[in-house]
C-alpha cells in the first residue's frame, strides 16, 4: 500500500467546496425553519466560526438565494443586527392534484407558502383533448394570477401507477385517457420539470412532513375515499416497488367480497369492502344517509354511541386490509388518510386499531390523517419545494 493511498477505515476530509456547500446548506435549513436570524444567530445554531458565517452569508447574498430582510432590534445598528432571509420569490411552485372528476391548482413560494389555488371539475365523459387543455390553461391563469411567470417545477398526483424507470403514468388501470397526458402536456406548456407521482404517495409525503406521521420514518397510508390505495414509507423513504404499484391494495383479494379482482378491474377486492360505494351501501344498511360518504362517515364519527356499530362495521372491513400491510411490512402505524379517514377521525382510527391487535401480532397504531383529500395538493407542493430547492440550494450532501 502506497503512502498516497487513505487507510482502509481512515476518516475522510471534505474538500473545501463540499465544506461550502454542506455549510450552506445548513443555513438554508435553519433560514427556511426559523425564518430570517442575524449572522450572529446563524453562527450560534451552526456552531461556525464568524469568518466562516461571514463568508456564506456574503456567497448566498451575491448567488441571490437571501437578503437582507430588516434587524433585530433598533438598539443595535451594524452588520451583526442585520436580519437575513430566504429569497422566496426566487422560484415558484406548481402542484397540481389530478382526479378522475376534476384538477386542483395550487402555486407557491419556495418555501411551500401557498399563493393561489384554485379548481376545475372534469365530466366523466369530457374529450380527452378539451380536459387536457382546460388543465392547462387552468394552471396557466393561476401562475399569471400569483406572478409566478415562469414557474420552475411543477408536480402531479395522479391515480395510477407511475413507472420508476419512465416517470409515466401506466393508463390501463380504468383512468381517464387525458391523465396520461397531462404531464407531458405541461411540460411542453411551461418548459420547467414536471414530477408525476402516485396521489396517495404524494399524500402520504404530506401527511409525514405536516400530519399524523410527522414523527415516524416508518409507516403505512391507508388511502380511504371514492377509491382505495396505500403508500409505503419505510426508513423514511417513499417505496414504489418494481413497476410503481407498490401500495395498490385496492386490488388486495380479501374475504367477503364475492369475487376476485382482475388484473384491470380491483371491484373484487379490498376496494369493494371500503371504496366509496361500499361505504354508502354500509351507511344505508345502518340507518344514516347514503348520498355523501364523507358526511356519513363524519356524522357517525360525532354521534357517540349512536354511530359506533356503523363504524365498527366500518372498521372491521378497513383493519383486514391493514392487517395485511402490517403482516408484510411491519409498520408501526398506519396513517388512515383519504376524505373518510379524516372523516372518521381518531374514533374509526381506535376501532381499527382494536381490531388490528386482535388480527396481528404486531403492535400497531392507528391514528386518523390530519389533511385529509389536501393532502395531495399538499404533498405535491412539498415535492416541487424539494425539488427546487436541491436545484438551487445544492443537493443535500
Amino acid at each position: 500500500m502506497t503512502a498516497s493511498r487513505r487507510a482502509a477505515g481512515a476518516p475522510r476530509t471534505a474538500s473545501p467546496s463540499t465544506a461550502r456547500a454542506i455549510n450552506d446548506r445548513l443555513a438554508l435549513r435553519l433560514l427556511q425553519e426559523h425564518g430570517p436570524l442575524t449572522a450572529g444567530q446563524l453562527k450560534a445554531m451552526t456552531g461556525l466560526s464568524r469568518p466562516t458565517v461571514a463568508d456564506l452569508v456574503e456567497r448566498l447574498r451575491d448567488s441571490g438565494l437571501i437578503a437582507v430582510m430588516g434587524e433585530a432590534g433598533a438598539e443595535r445598528r451594524g452588520p451583526n443586527a442585520r436580519l437575513y432571509g430566504i429569497v422566496t420569490d426566487r422560484a415558484h411552485l406548481v402542484g397540481v392534484d389530478a382526479r378522475t372528476d376534476g384538477v386542483t391548482v395550487c402555486v407557491a413560494d419556495l418555501l411551500g407558502r401557498v399563493l393561489v389555488e384554485t379548481a376545475m371539475p372534469v365530466a366523466p365523459d369530457a374529450d380527452p383533448d378539451r380536459a387536457v387543455r382546460g388543465a392547462v390553461e387552468l394552471v396557466e391563469r393561476a401562475v399569471k394570477e400569483a406572478g409566478a411567470v415562469p414557474p420552475h417545477t411543477l408536480a402531479v398526483g395522479a391515480p395510477g401507477l407511475v413507472d420508476p424507470a419512465t416517470g409515466e403514468l401506466n393508463s390501463g388501470t380504468g383512468l381517464p385517457p387525458w391523465h396520461g397526458r397531462l404531464a407531458a402536456a405541461l411540460h411542453s406548456g411551461f418548459a420547467a420539470p414536471v414530477l408525476l407521482e402516485n396521489e396517495v404517495n404524494l399524500a402520504a409525503v404530506a401527511e409525514q412532513r405536516n400530519g399524523a406521521a410527522r414523527d415516524r420514518d416508518t409507516f403505512v397510508l391507508l388511502w380511504l375515499g371514492e377509491g382505495v390505495g396505500a403508500a409505503v414509507v419505510l426508513d423514511g423513504a417513499l417505496r414504489r416497488g418494481a413497476s410503481g404499484g407498490a401500495g395498490e391494495i385496492g386490488f388486495l383479494p380479501v374475504p367477503g367480497t364475492g369475487a376476485l379482482p382482475s388484473a384491470t378491474d380491483c371491484g373484487g377486492g379490498f376496494q369493494a369492502l371500503v371504496g366509496g360505494a361500499a361505504v354508502r351501501e354500509l351507511a344505508g344498511a345502518h340507518g344514516w344517509p347514503t348520498a355523501d360518504a364523507e358526511a356519513a362517515v363524519r356524522a357517525a364519527a360525532t354521534a357517540g354511541a349512536r354511530g359506533e356499530p356503523f363504524l365498527a362495521a366500518i372498521a372491521a372491513r378497513v383493519a383486514i386490509g391493514a392487517a395485511a400491510a402490517c403482516a408484510v411490512l411491519d409498520p408501526g402505524r398506519v396513517v388512515l388518510g383519504g376524505e373518510l379517514g379524516r372523516a372518521g377521525g381518531a374514533e374509526l382510527a381506535r376501532l381499527v386499531e382494536a381490531r388490528v391487535a386482535g388480527m396481528s401480532p404486531l403492535r400497531t397504531e392507528v391514528r386518523a390523517g390530519e389533511l385529509g383529500g389536501e393532502a395531495v395538493l399538499r404533498g405535491a407542493v412539498l415535492t416541487a419545494m424539494d425539488a427546487a430547492q436541491n436545484d438551487l440550494f445544492g443537493a443535500p450532501v
